[in-house]
């Protein structure tokens, strides 16, 4: 299951049914769970903990120092769950102690070549990062969001669950749950209909936030009269309930 030319630190904890390939580098303080695999030429730094059936491709990098200006070498981790898919040339780098003091991220996602996850984010489930796209540090993104090929987030952003970023979309402020960005500098579409649909969302679901979304992010009334107009619809639907409270919690301002 080891190839004979990988070098794995006898400080690592390696469970007994993961393959390493060629190649590859394995540092001390380096947890990886069952089911594991590591492709050949792959390099994980630690402190890292890696959980069960994850799926690391060539030329990746995990765990290495973050990129920061700041970092002087303090012990801080990258932690990652179960049952993620790592393609080629993926970086995923470890936390800063002015941050999280770790990068955190859930588990069923998807990073595609060449994606980039910056210290201290923190990554939901289920999410896909398309060929290229880029999150710089502390930018938290929310279960099943989608982020399109080359997309760019500034660091401190938050990607809201079940929203979806276009093809190379730039991003500096925050995008909301269950919503649609597109383009340089990002703007609102809409909801994300589609995705919504193809998810299982009832139409009333869709419907509501539809009209969450037109009720505060495009009319020209007070956000204030929006959110006492949304009230019984937040009250309704646990999902208007957290577009809503993303929206007036929002501490980089909302995308235009």
């Amino acid at each position: 299951m080891i190839h004979a030319t990988a070098i794995i630190d006898p400080a690592a904890r390696l469970e007994d049914s993961v393959e390493v390939g060629p190649y590859s580098v394995i540092d001390a303080g380096v947890e990886i769970g069952p089911g594991s695999s590591v492709g050949p030429h792959v390099v994980i730094k630690g402190p890292c903990r890696i959980g069960s059936e994850n799926r690391i491709f060539q030329f990746a990098s995990i765990g290495e120092a973050p990129q920061d200006l700041k970092y002087n070498g303090e012990p801080t981790s990258l932690e990652i769950g179960d049952r993620n898919v790592i393609r080629e040339y993926v970086t995923l780098n470890r936390g800063t102690v002015g941050g999280n003091g770790k990068t955190i991220i859930g588990s069923d996602n998807l990073f595609m070549a060449y994606s980039h996850i910056a210290h201290d984010c923190i990554i939901g489930n289920h999410c896909i990062f398309a060929n290229g796209a880029s999150l710089a540090g502390h930018v938290e993104v929310g279960d099943y969001a989608t982020l399109g090929g080359f997309t760019l987030v500034h660091q401190f952003s938050s990607i809201g669950t079940q929203s979806f970023c276009g093809m190379a979309t730039v991003i500096a402020n925050d995008v909301p749950p269950f919503s649609t960005a597109a383009g340089n500098r990002a703007r609102l579409v809409g909801i994300n209909k589609e995705g919504l649909k193809r998810k299982g969302f009832s139409p009333e679901v869709i419907r509501a936030l539809h009209k969450s979304f037109r009720e505060l992010l495009k009319s020209r009334g007070s956000k204030e009269e929006a959110y006492a107009n949304l009230q019984p619809l937040c009250e309704q639907y646990a999902e208007v309930e957290e577009f809503v409270s993303f929206v007036r919690n929002s501490k980089r301002g909302i995308v235009s």
